[in-house]
């Protein structure tokens, strides 16, 4: 989404070009990106931010742009996950999400990513582990039916690639086949490459025996190995199997890789609320200002970059972080200090895996803050979706990723260090629509007005 907030598709092909380099400068030639699906659910624990946006017009022309940088730069583009799994609010790794529109709706918004890519060349496919009843007349994941993989993808859409099956050690499958039946049924579906199996050798043995009962053909299997061998020569894998380690330091997270992600991250900074014209703050160095970090598992760089890059401005900055399972003494501890503090800076570090919703406690320490009149801002890198839990929060800017440059951009941001131009690509009734972002010029344009 942070690409998506930048509206700008030479970055995504940027991130595509980026990706492909690096990616087979260490032996990886099928990255499997980019996210094609659109993102209109905000409860959806799993797509998220990983999803372009919400506008399926504007995904297919983020992805298209991806898929044509990670191509010319030799490696293959999988786009994912198929037929879309971006309206869903169930982690298709825990249980069966079930897409309940019609047809109609399917091609009107989730296919038409993926039509723009495969018309512009993409090379991969994997597939949702999502049951879509209208298309396939049974509730079984999209990963094992024929009318999705092959009636659709292959005829209807016109894709004569490779198709790769999400993990089929994901409960979404798991709950429905054992594993040899599940790795049987995909192939029959239409996949080509069968990806994590519990057991790979259950898998193989399940597939060999149904050739060999005559459930699946020796062709049916030749018809995929062939496109899989005939990729790897495209590839020149046949002549040049290894890669020379000594040459990653030279293509791997070099500086002009890292200043484009840091150019992404600050025209991505996009701000939902500014009550107060909060932003850009004054940056008194003086100013007693306190940084709380909600930090969603156990990442140790949650909040580093971002506090380091405030303390700059702010020496006497003072940061605390809690998480799911803070006690409630913690917060009533922290918000005796929020009163004596003149901001308070929020941080919430939320991966989009399975969680969507923050613990009360943390959704009540900022609904405090706005009662009691204590100036705040809250900054998500992460979900966007977050203000409707808090939506009388005073300030409100959203980051996109925990990545340390995600955070030295939050921090510039609010400094206002660069003009704040990112515009969000999703929606969410009554908080905010496609398109939305207060646009706050840099310091020097805002003090010389």
């Amino acid at each position: 989404m942070a690409f998506g907030a930048t509206g700008d598709p030479e970055l995504a092909y940027e991130l595509g070009r980026i990706t492909g380099l690096e990616a087979k400068a260490i032996g990886v030639h099928v990255p499997f990106a980019p996210v094609l699906d659109v993102n209109n659910n905000p409860e959806n624990p799993i797509i998220n931010i990983r999803s372009f946006g919400e506008d399926p017009a504007e995904v297919a022309r983020m992805g298209v742009s991806f898929v044509r940088g990670i191509q010319d730069n030799g490696s293959i583009a999988t786009g994912k996950h198929f037929p879309g799994h971006g309206d869903t609010g169930i982690d298709s790794h825990n249980a069966l999400p079930v897409f309940e529109h019609g047809k109609e709706r399917l091609q009107e918004i989730e296919l038409v990513p993926f039509q723009a890519a495969i018309d512009a060349g993409m090379r991969a496919i994997m597939t949702a582990h999502i049951a879509v009843p209208d298309l396939s007349q049974d509730r079984l994941p999209a990963t094992l039916t024929e009318k999705v993989l092959t009636d659709l993808l292959r005829s209807q859409l016109g894709f004569e690639g490779i198709v790769f099956t999400d993990a089929m050690d994901m409960g979404a499958v798991t709950r429905t086949f054992p594993d040899g039946e599940a790795s049987v049924r995909a192939v029959m579906a239409g996949a080509d490459v069968i990806l994590m199996p519990s057991d790979v050798g259950d898998a193989v043995e399940a597939i060999v025996s149904a050739v060999e009962s005559g459930r699946l053909t020796e062709e049916r299997i030749e018809k995929s190995v062939n496109k899989i061998l005939q990729l790897k020569e495209e590839m020149g894998l046949h002549r040049e199997r290894r890669v020379d380690v000594n040459k990653v330091p030279s293509v791997v997270g070099i500086p002009a890789h890292k200043e484009v992600a840091q150019t992404v991250a600050d025209r991505s900074v996009t701000l939902i609320r500014n009550g107060g014209n909060l932003l850009p703050l004054l940056g008194t160095r003086t100013a007693r200002v306190m940084s709380v970090s909600y930090q969603n598992g156990n990442n140790p760089l949650s909040g580093r970059y971002f506090d380091a890059r405030l303390r700059q401005t702010y020496p006497r900055l003072s940061r605390t972080s809690v998480n799911r399972s803070s006690h409630p003494a913690k917060y009533d501890q922290i918000l005796s200090q929020a009163e004596r503090s003149n901001l308070v800076v929020v941080s919430i570090y939320s991966n989009f895996a399975g969680q969507v919703e923050l613990p009360e406690e943390t959704v009540d320490f900022i609904t405090e803050l706005s009662s009691r009149n204590i100036s705040h801002i809250v900054v998500s890198f992460g979900s966007p979706y977050l203000i409707s839990e808090f939506p009388e929060v005073q300030g409100y800017l959203l980051a996109w990723s925990s990545s340390q440059v995600s955070q030295v951009a939050a921090a510039d941001a609010l400094l206002g260090k660069f003009a704040i131009t990112g515009k969000v690509p999703t929606s969410m009734n009554p908080h905010f629509d496609i398109g939305d972002g207060i646009q706050v010029g840099s310091k020097g344009e805002v003090d010389g007005r």
